[in-house]
Formats: structure tokens, sequence, C-alpha cells
């Protein structure tokens, strides 16, 4: 509703500026402080006032009598407040907002026709998943996801690099040594941690090694790196039965989050069917190209980027760039829009990316990056596959479950246990609350700002973290539960044991500022998810989560829902703003990947 009233707004104030003979092209509206009444204001009157040669205030008076509220339907005042326009909301605003909200998919906006593809992700398949990297799953799946609930129609995507020469010399490492040629066990039973081994292997080979044998492994990388070129059958069969291998333990590691993909896109795809080859060709066409220190390259310091672009190598191969960049154009012809999620250290490789992709005349407003800083953990761990050091995101999410188990049994009393809660329901909270930290934690935070992650606030149930946000869903089924509704059902499906009008709710019984302040903040939330999903920031999301806790939780202590004074009537009209709040929040966690406990 808060869109509709919004567009209301616009409306009625180009109207009243184009009668009084004003421009048009800036309305100036924002939402106000907190304690005005209003829930959208406009301060238009500041930039009229040197136009109109009077005072803002007084502009603004000349603008709020031109306004008729009997013509609109959610607006029903328009008030001054020294240069301030203020819009007050009808009731009409509410009773929808209260109606639309008990829909289970409330918040998700009208189909765009307009297709998506989110690529994140795209580690190297040479390993587990590491927590250094852990924020680009958690930010670019719930960029999908808040695509997903702005109408968009999104793909998501994992670039595989399976043609480079690490894999090339993961290939090689594994086709030559044995289990016993390995000197430490694997670190949990999974394809990938079972295969790494085989990497560090090499790598410690490689450096270590004899010479003329180390030269003889040099030679066979070069000719698999050389197949692979080649579009050789046998040189990608050798590559695949590793890469699929690691890439499906991986997989298994990201669910965990969960973060799952429509598609595997491998960039020997591109490779084998010829679109590598023909962009070379036009690369070299460009009067960017040249060729110097053995490489062809792309001088772009006449684009503002101070790095040449290597795209094909003195022996024929090509790099990871110049793949992607076949790549892109290959997402340009199929998709609307591309957005890629990429760490900060790509911020360069991204820039000659797209300078690159508009020298070969695509239309680059089609692509978008999200790029992200790190995330920290307490003591400065370093990251590293190839070493085999660091801290990896299965061992994260472990102990996250761990510490949530332990949080969670701890605030249990033996009644609770003994007569709500068994172990099994405990270990499904544990898993629920301890990985939505880690995901909320992580995605709560602006994506250019490195975070340090600290277990005592992501798992505080008091602060404005995951499980406070958890805590208010778990609420608001207790409270539908014991009104005798299906938490899991909308109010008004047919396999409810209770029955509630939802035609016969009247908003109007919301009288105290808690449930109009709920209830404004829930109207919210479709224009909160439009903003987010145009600026590619989740974490507004999180945002209006918090408040949108600090709201509920006004309302649970400041009116009874089932208490045996309430009157009939706004009894059921709570009821059904309990059910608004519950898919209000389980739709925001949604789009944040975070579950939404029924208890908790």
């Amino acid at each position: 509703m808060f869109l509709a009233l919004r567009e209301e707004v616009e409306g009625a104030l180009e109207s009243a500026l184009a009668a009084l003979e004003y421009p048009t092209d800036d309305l100036g509206i924002e939402e106000p402080p907190e304690d005005v009444e209003s829930v959208l204001a406009s301060s238009v009157a500041f930039r009229l006032a040197g136009e109109a040669g009077a005072a803002p205030p007084q502009v603004a008076g000349q603008l709020a009598d031109e306004i008729d509220t009997d013509e609109l339907t959610y607006v029903a005042v328009v008030q001054t407040q020294g240069p301030y326009l203020n819009f007050l909301p009808s009731d009409a605003y509410l009773a929808t907002t209260l109606e639309t909200a008990t829909e289970a998919d409330y918040g998700h906006l009208d189909d765009r026709e307009e297709s998506v593809v989110v690529e994140h992700t795209s580690a190297n398949p040479t390993g587990p998943v590491h927590v250094g990297r852990a924020r680009n799953p958690i930010i670019g799946d719930a960029v999908a996801n808040l695509l997903d609930a702005a109408g968009y129609d999104v793909e998501r995507h994992y670039y595989v690099n399976d043609a480079g020469r690490q894999i090339a010399t993961f290939t090689w490492a594994y086709e030559t040594f044995d289990e016993e040629d390995l000197e430490d066990e694997p670190e949990r039973d999974r394809i990938e941690y079972d295969l790494v081994r085989y990497y560090r292997k090499g790598n410690a080979f490689l450096e270590d090694g004899p010479e003329d044998e180390v030269e003889d492994a040099e030679a066979e990388i070069e000719a698999i790196m050389q197949g692979l070129e080649e579009g050789n059958e046998e040189a990608y069969d050798r590559v695949s039965e590793v890469v699929d291998q690691v890439l499906g333990g991986m997989t298994e590691c990201l669910a965990r989050l969960p973060a799952e993909f429509d598609e595997f896109v491998k960039e020997t795809q591109f490779m084998r069917n010829g679109d590598t080859d023909a962009l070379v060709d036009r690369l070299q066409e460009l009067d960017e190209a040249v060729y110097e220190d053995d490489a062809w390259q792309l001088e772009l310091d006449d684009h503002g980027i101070d790095k040449n672009l290597v795209f094909l190598r003195s022996d024929g191969t090509t790099l990871y760039t110049t793949r992607d960049l076949a790549h892109h154009e290959w997402k340009f012809e199929n998709y609307d829009r591309a957005v890629t999620v990429l760490g900060e250290d790509h911020k360069l490789q991204a820039d000659q990316l797209g300078q690159t992709l508009e020298l070969l005349g695509n239309d680059t407003d089609q692509l978008e990056n999200v790029i992200f800083s790190w995330v920290n953990l307490p003591g400065g761990l370093g990251m590293s596959t190839r070493k085999g050091t660091g801290v990896d995101l299965d061992d994260l999410l472990d102990e996250a479950i761990d510490r949530a188990r332990e949080e969670v049994e701890d605030r249990l009393d033996d009644r609770i246990r003994d007569d709500d809660l068994d172990e099994e329901d405990i270990e499904r909270i544990a898993h629920q609350v301890g990985i939505g930290a880690v995901r909320y934690d992580i995605v709560s935070k602006q994506a250019t700002k490195a975070i340090t992650f600290e277990w005592d606030q992501a798992l505080d149930f008091e602060a404005q973290s995951a499980p406070y946000v958890q805590y208010v869903h778990a609420r608001c089924c207790g409270i539908l539960e014991e009104a005798g509704f299906d938490p899991t059902e909308p109010l008004a499906a047919a396999g409810q044991a209770e029955s509630l009008d939802l035609d016969a709710i009247d908003a109007d019984l919301l009288e105290t500022p808690a449930e109009q302040d709920l209830l404004e903040t829930i109207a919210r939330f479709p224009a909160v998810v439009d903003e987010a999903a145009s600026d590619l920031e989740p974490h507004q999301i999180a945002t209006y989560t918090r408040e949108f806790g600090d709201r509920f939780n006004t309302f649970y202590r400041e009116c009874p829902v089932l208490a045996d004074d309430v009157d009939p009537e706004v009894r059921e009209t709570r009821l059904a703003l309990v059910a608004a709040s519950k898919h209000t929040i389980a739709n925001a966690l949604s789009v944040l990947g975070v579950a939404a406990p029924r208890s908790m």
C-alpha cells in the first residue's frame, strides 16, 4: 500500500505544482522523522522559494491548499509543518494494508517481465569453500532472492573456472599421486576435502620436487591447458573428472547456507564452441590492441583504466578474463540484465571487462556489479586453499549451530523442554538460529564495508541480530497457535480449525499508537523491497527487519491479543495484525535467506 500511497502523493503534488505553474521535475518526497505522524513528506517548498519569491512555509501552504484530499484514496490529510508538507494516511490505507498483508506472498511485487541472471560465488573448484569467501554466496543469494521478490525472472548462476592453470595443476596432481603419497587424512568425509589433498601435494611438489621431474610436470600441465584451448575432448574429460567431483562437494557445503544454483556455466563452454576464438579475433582488431611483452593486450588508459588487459598469451592460450568476455556476451544474448557479485579484489578486472565489452559494441547498461569487502574473523586468520590454511565455511557453520544449541538449551526450563520442545525441536532451532545468525550478520552490513564477525553479537537474542528478528516470527506463530490457527496456513484457508472473517475485520479498531505504528511499518514492506532491489542492496531489508522487530515487540508488550478482557472484535482484528506481521517478517527473512522458526 505504501507504493500506492506514494504514487498518489506524487500525482497530487505534480497536479498542485502544475496548477501553480511551478516546475514538476523534483517533488522532494521523503520519509518524515519518527516524531512526525505522516507517512510521507515533501520538502519541495525549499526548492521553489526563490522562484516563488516567498518563504518556504508560505509556498508549502499554497501547495497544501491546492491539494483536494477528497479526490484521494489513501491520503486523508495534508498538513504543513514549516516548509514541509506532511501526508497523513486514510482509514482506507490502513484497512487495505491489513487485508493484503494477511496473504502469504505479501511483499512480493508484480511480474516485471524482465529476466536477470545473478552470478555469484564462482569460487575456483580447487577445494573446500573458505570463510574468506563466505560473503559472496550469502550476498549473492540475497540479491537473487531480492530481485525475485521484486518481480524479476531470476536465474542463479555459478561460473566455473575449469580452464586455468590451477585446474590443470590439480588434474595433473590427481592423475600423478596415489593415496599413499599424501601426508594427511581428509578433514571431512566429503569429496572436496579428499581431493584437495592432491592439489596441495601437487603444488608442494612443483615448489620443492626434483628439477627434472618438475620440468616434466610443468610440460604436462601446459599440455592440458593447450588441449583445453584447442577443444580437445580428452583434455576436457580429464579436467572434468576433477572439477565435477570437487564442485559437487562445494555445492553440498553451499547448500547448508543455503545457496543453490540454477546453472553451473563452465568457462570451457566458450572455448569448445568457438566463442573465445572469435572474440580474440575481434579484440585484435580494436584500436586499443597492442602486442607487448609477449602477449596481446588492450591499452585502456584513454578510458580511465591505467592497467592493460592481457587477453592472449604468446603460446596462444587465453586468460580467464578473455573467456569471461565471451561468457558475458552470452549473458547479454539470453537475459535482459546481468548482475555479478564480486569481491573488492576483482574491481579492476570488472572495470576492464566492462570497458572492453563496451569497446566490442555491447550495451553495458545491462551489466551491474555488486562489489563486497571482506569478512574478518577475530584474530585475522588468513585463507589459502593452496597452502591448506584458514577456516572452512563448514567449520564456521558447525560452530554456529553448536553455539546456537547451547544458547537455546540455556533458555529452556524443564517444563518447556518436557511439554513443548523435544531434542529434535532443539536441533532444528539450533540449525535455523545458528546458520541464520551467520547469514544475517553478514548480509545486514553494507556490502562495501569490511566487517569482523563476532559470535556474541551474531547470536544475541536481545540485540538486533538474527535471533531477535526470528523471535518475532516465533511469537507470531505462538499467538496464532494459541488462538487455534495453523500459522503455516493463511488465516482464511479452508483447513483452519478456527475461522476468521477477514472481510469483517475493521482496521479502525486498531486505535493505539503501537498498533498503528506496526501496521504502517507493514505497509512499507513492498516499497522497501522495491527500493532495495533497485539499489541491489539486501542490507536494506535487514535494516527494515530490525525496525519491524522493534515495532512488533512494542505492540506485543502493550496490546494483548488473547486476554479474556479483550473485546472479541478487537481480538480478531489484532489476530489479523499478528498474521500480517508473521507474513511480513517471514518474507523479509526469506529475502535474506534466513529461516523463520515456528518456535524458539
